[in-house]
């Protein structure tokens, strides 16, 4: 998966917002109800990588390997970069996004996520059972 296409995966989620975040953090955020689960740094260095949320167990698995480490601020919180997702293969790469993005919906009060829930119900071709 490239850049684009990362984008494109992040924005099919219910209830999904982008909102461009200009200087001094330069950063294109992906949220559900205010719940960030993903981000792509928009300047240099390293433009455009990419950060998600993962389990405890993933973090330590993936910051031993190449080209992926704790994110910048946020690795205490089991956040990872991923410099470029090219290197991820795209089903693995779907999976911790989708799992980001439920953990985000997770932390939401549980009227709010049966709302999204319900929502997506009604959207056919988005959700989690369409990633």
């Amino acid at each position: 998966m490239d850049v684009a296409a990362v984008k494109a995966f992040c924005s099919r989620f219910p209830a999904v917002a982008s909102k461009l975040a200009g200087p001094p953090s330069n950063v294109l955020l992906y949220s559900v109800g205010n719940k960030y689960f993903a981000y792509f740094k928009t300047s240099e260095p390293e433009k455009w990588r990419f950060s998600i949320r993962v389990t405890p167990e993933r973090f330590l698995e993936l910051t031993g390997v190449p080209g992926i480490k704790p994110a910048r601020y946020m690795g205490r919180f089991h956040w990872v970069t991923i410099v470029d997702v090219r290197t991820v293969p795209a089903d693995y790469l779907k999976e911790l996004i989708g799992w980001s993005y439920d953990k985000a919906l997770a932390g939401l009060p549980k009227r709010r996520q049966a709302e999204v829930r319900a929502a997506a119900a009604v959207e056919p071709g988005r959700g989690p059972g369409n990633r």
